[in-house]
């Protein structure tokens, strides 16, 4: 599938919380966990051999162009839902996926790399950076031996054909005990045992062994998965494969809601594609742009320069919408508030800074339209204002903010303390 608006939180704030850490001096290492894996890509696959064949040949499979990935989904989704043979065989097909059929491999590589090349285009766009894919099919190998070592200790038992592992605290309404299957009845895998044999992989497999020596990892998902995570969790700690000094932690976020309160959807009631939602944002930016210039201008286009503003400006509003809500909460969509230059917003922000650009250039001899190079710090400051005093008062708190987004993970304190500091900097610019 393409990325989505569901797809926005995790990006945005992943990647803010792991530019934080490593501006505090950790050595962060960057997971984008794929759903790589599963029985809707026997479904693919099986699709492919009818309608793509040649995706099928290890030799001929990297030259397929499988065209729009979303109307290919769609299509093999409606064979799935439609088609009982179908069923049968897509779910054949996951098994022999996961035994290493040369076939189905091929198939599903020429999907992965389909779907790559799209979501790298949005990352481009959002300035992501450093970010390793590692997709649910990299811990298919450790699979069955977490699912043996769970047996062993006797914490893995058989319920209804399937394995389980049930954890003290957990119950179904009716009062039975919640089980977390760790195999299907089928001998299939799934979410809870490809999250433990990560946990394994990430903490306690040694480093020469292919480990990675964490010792606090953090899941950025949906709230929809507490749960899930708690009892993740609570399993790898009573199994030994996350020892109790290594701090497992789900970064719950709330859902993107239209201005309504509702799904945010297309017209159509479609999911909102995020390049859709990236190119609105900066087409309004720069619509915004237009209507500020002087009358008589008689240009109705932008220039490359500010064509490059308005996409700053548009990808910014959205990113710092996100960061500037507490995650934990829903939070609603609206362009005209994120796009807006009042109030906790990236082009109040953005506008401080220029600001600040413009003082700097203008103190130091540099061009407009250039990049600003910071001169080294005074040695010598003189105060003689009181909107100085609130603006440096101000400053030498932002140690303290960032321990505590370092600590608790909320980016929305940062951006609460950023918003203080641009209004105190405006009152500093128009007085001094």
């Amino acid at each position: 599938k393409e990325m989505h608006v569901g797809h926005l939180r995790s990006t945005i704030i992943g990647d803010t919380l792991s530019n934080l850490l490593e501006f505090a001096g950790h050595d962060v290492l960057r997971l984008n966990h794929v759903g790589d894996w599963g029985t809707q890509f026997g479904m693919l696959v099986e699709h492919l051999r009818d309608e793509y064949p040649a995706a099928l040949d290890p030799e001929t499979s990297g030259d397929v162009d499988l065209g729009d990935l979303v109307a290919l989904y769609k299509a093999a989704k409606r064979r799935f839902d439609d088609d009982d043979d179908f069923k049968v065989r897509s779910r054949e097909g996951v098994v022999r996926l996961q035994a290493g059929d040369a076939q189905a491999r091929s198939a599903w590589e020429s999907l992965c790399a389909a779907s790559r090349q799209e979501y790298q285009k949005i990352y481009d766009a959002l300035g992501i950076e450093g970010l390793n894919e590692r997709g649910e099919s990299y811990y298919n190998p450790y699979l069955a031996g977490v699912v043996s070592d769970l047996e062993d200790m006797g914490l893995a038992v058989e319920s209804e054909g399937a394995t389980a592992v049930f954890l003290d605290g957990y119950e179904n309404r009716d009062g039975s005990p919640l089980p977390m299957l760790v195999r299907k009845s089928d001998g299939g895998y799934n979410y809870a045992t490809t999250d433990l044999a990560a946990i394994r992989q990430r903490v306690q497999m040694a480093r020469e062994d292919g480990g990675e020596g964490a010792d606090r990892v953090l899941y950025v998902t949906d709230a929809g998965q507490s749960q899930h995570f708690e009892m993740v969790f609570a399993a790898a700690r009573k199994s030994g494969f996350a020892p109790d000094e290594t701090r497992l932690e789900h970064v719950p976020f709330g859902l993107v809601q239209g201005e309504d309160g509702k799904k945010f959807a297309t017209r159509s009631g479609d999911t909102v594609r995020l390049r859709d939602l990236l190119d609105e944002a900066t087409r309004i930016a720069g619509e915004d742009m237009l209507s500020r210039r002087p009358d008589g201008d008689g240009s109705d286009s932008l220039s490359d320069d500010e064509a490059d503003v308005a996409r700053t400006v548009g990808i910014g509003a959205v990113k710092y919408a996100d960061l500037s809500m507490n995650r934990e909460s829903n939070y609603r969509f609206s362009y005209g508030r994120m796009l807006s230059l009042n109030g906790n917003t990236a082009p109040y922000m953005l506008y401080a800074y220029a600001r600040i650009c413009g003082i700097v250039r203008r103190a130091t001899g540099q061009e407009e339209g250039t990049p600003v190079v910071w001169p080294e710090p005074a040695g010598r400051i003189v105060v003689s204002d009181d909107t100085e005093r609130q603006l440096i008062r101000n400053l030498v708190k932002l140690p303290d903010v960032l321990g505590e987004v370092e600590a608790d993970l909320f980016p929305n304190r940062l951006c609460d303390y950023l918003f203080e500091t641009s209004q105190l900097f405006n009152k500093f610019y128009e007085k001094c």
